[in-house]
């Protein structure tokens, strides 16, 4: 099983690239999900929010706002740090 899906990431990316495999993975709960992640570190490297701040992201696709998170925030360059402690809100996708 852990073959197959190692060669669909190979066959799909030409390699495994970690940034892409996360983005995917999170792309299943809806492209919100990965938006409100992304988000989350972006405040964070700006020094908008301290990291380990507890905060609720918001993001959505055309139509709208349709994912809502509580998120545990970090910084980029500590993104295994970042937790999502809940989805509160997500697209039927």
């Amino acid at each position: 099983m852990f073959c197959d899906m190692e060669d669909a990431f190979a066959s799909k990316f030409q390699g495994l690239y970690p940034t892409q495999i996360v983005a995917h993975t999170l792309r299943r709960f809806g492209e919100g999900a990965k938006v409100c992640c992304e988000v989350t570190m972006m405040v964070v490297d700006a020094g908008l929010i301290p990291e380990g701040e507890e905060v609720i992201a918001v993001a959505g696709t055309n139509g709208g706002a349709d994912t809502i998170m509580v998120v545990k925030a970090a910084p980029t360059k500590r993104f295994l740090d970042l937790r999502v402690l809940e989805i509160l809100a997500k697209p039927l996708v």
